[in-house]
């Protein structure tokens, strides 16, 4: 007869909660993974998971939580992180770069407040147009930034940032 850790039951409890909630939950076995790397004393953290469909979803959670993407393979999560990692390593290169990790955390932060926002009040028409043109405002700030900056690393191409970016608006069911 198998033995049951506590964390074991546990985890059966928050799915059976999660089940009659009326959410679906598919176990999957067994990967999940915490990839942590100590560059001079900056952490840089990621987890990754096996979706359902077989792919794998990589997320960095520090210095600053941000989700990378989803991959077909374990080889292509080594080379994602191979790319970031040295980006990362030329990152730490620049002066500013305390202040880049603080920014990023600041916007991270500023995400789950809006959250918060519309998650717990009924927000004004007139307020959303507000911060959508001021959101607007900031992404053709970072356009502006990057046509004004030198470009320092070139080992592959910026996954978002280009010259013809637009900001569309997601449609809720992608």
């Amino acid at each position: 007869m198998a033995i049951m850790s506590s964390r074991l039951i546990r985890h059966e409890i928050c799915k059976d909660e999660l089940k009659r909630m009326g959410a679906r939950v598919i176990d999957i076995q067994g990967v999940m993974s915490l990839v942590k790397f100590n560059l001079d004393g900056t952490v840089i953290s990621y987890i990754y998971h096996l979706n359902d469909d077989n792919t794998f979803f990589l997320e960095r959670i520090k210095p600053y939580s941000m989700p990378v993407g989803n991959y077909e393979s374990e080889e292509e999560i080594i080379d994602v992180v191979k790319i970031d990692i040295a980006q990362f390593k030329n990152a730490m290169h620049s002066h500013n770069f305390s202040r880049f990790i603080e920014l990023d955390y600041n916007i991270a932060k500023l995400v789950r407040l809006f959250e918060d926002l519309y998650l717990y009040y009924n927000i004004k028409e007139e307020d959303l147009d507000i911060m959508d043109n001021e959101i607007h405002l900031l992404l053709n700030i970072i356009k502006k930034i990057k046509n004004n900056s030198e470009r320092v690393f070139f080992d592959k191409e910026p996954d978002v940032l280009s010259n013809d970016v637009e900001y569309d608006h997601p449609k809720l069911d992608e």
